[in-house]
């Protein structure tokens, strides 16, 4: 017993040193089992508040998601068949006002709108704004469930964004991304132009859906992609607000109202005193228009526009067009090395 008891003893006491120097060594009890998935769960960071599906949004926002099958005229006599085009289109109100691409439905002489739950429907024009790419669409239903607006200004590129609509006519599907740059413009598809950029699919037939946010709210309608080769990923939409602001100004004057100053100008840069500064330079200035009243001339530079220094055309001219006709615009300008101040008088820019 002597020579067994000896070695137990030694190796309960190395047992009991090595416990005490290393615990991981322990045994794991249930709080220990706790308190390692709580550090593993804390390891994820506390401002982690991503759903691990988006199942719900899709399911708030699908039933405002409708597929648009057009039929077109004969282009020519020798080309006498009608053509079937699609696309889709967002209910924005319950009594049956649709919004989606001008392009979806330009041209067309019957317009077949299928709904989420299956019902077709006819649709009327009630009109366009070829120049930002929407048109405002009416259909005779019940149970409509028009979609919940979204807050585009303050969607931040990383967001997670969800695309809805009806690719290539096989039926609604979803297509998920991120957004990838806000405001983009210069790229020739439209007058207007400040859309929201994404990496979701939007194909052939999703034109006029909606881009809906991670709850299911609209923050654009679907417009177009980018085709070129090595041009993958690059999809727009025109942002909600400035869509239903078209919708607005159809329903209750007939066209989309814009501000308009009545000039030509050329983008450019001028150097001055405090370096190099963007500017206009007033080529021609409509007679009778609202700069001609103020008394600007060709050769004006325009440096400044409400007191906000000139940046880029697409800013500048968004800016005037977003000022209600009525109302005053000031115009910095320089006219021959001496700086004027002009308080201009929006007109409604002219239909097109």
């Amino acid at each position: 017993m002597e020579y067994i008891a000896k070695p137990v003893l030694l190796g309960l006491l190395v047992a009991a040193i090595l416990v005490l120097a290393f615990p991981q060594f322990r045994p794991q009890t249930d709080d220990d089992v706790t308190d390692l998935m709580t550090l593993s769960q804390s390891n994820l960071g506390t401002d982690w508040i991503g759903p691990v599906s988006y199942a719900r949004a899709v399911s708030r926002a699908a039933p405002s998601v409708v597929n648009i099958y057009t039929l077109q005229a004969a282009r020519s006599r020798s080309d006498a068949s009608n053509r079937i085009s699609l696309g889709s289109g967002v209910i924005m109100q319950s009594d049956g006002l649709l919004l989606t691409n001008h392009h979806v439905i330009e041209g067309a002489v019957k317009i077949l709108v299928l709904l989420y739950d299956g019902r077709e429907v006819p649709a009327t024009v009630v009109g366009t704004d070829p120049e930002i790419d929407l048109a405002v669409l009416k259909i005779e239903a019940d149970n409509l469930s028009p979609i919940a607006l979204g807050e585009p200004s303050q969607a931040r590129i990383g967001d997670i964004v969800l695309a809805i609509g009806n690719p290539s006519g096989i039926g609604q599907s979803v297509t998920q991304g991120i957004i990838s740059a806000k405001g983009r413009n210069g790229l020739r598809l439209n007058i207007f132009e400040n859309f929201i950029q994404t990496d979701a699919a939007i194909n052939s037939g999703s034109s006029g859906g909606a881009l809906i946010d991670a709850y299911g709210n609209l923050l654009g309608i679907n417009t177009a992609t980018l085709n070129n080769v090595g041009s993958t990923g690059i999809s727009f939409a025109i942002p909600a607000d400035a869509a239903a602001k078209v919708l607005t100004d159809i329903t209750q004057y007939g066209h989309v109202v814009r501000g308009w100053l009545g000039i030509s100008a050329h983008f450019g840069l001028a150097s001055n005193e405090q370096g190099i500064t963007k500017i206009f330079g007033v080529t021609s200035v409509e007679p009778g228009g609202p700069t001609a009243k103020a008394g600007l001339i060709p050769g004006d530079i325009i440096f400044k526009i409400d007191g906000f220094p000139v940046t880029d055309p697409h800013a500048s001219i968004n800016q005037i067009t977003n000022v209600t006709p009525g109302q005053p615009v000031k115009l910095s300008i320089i006219r021959q090395d001496t700086v004027i101040e002009f308080t201009v008088i929006a007109g409604n820019r002219p239909l097109h």
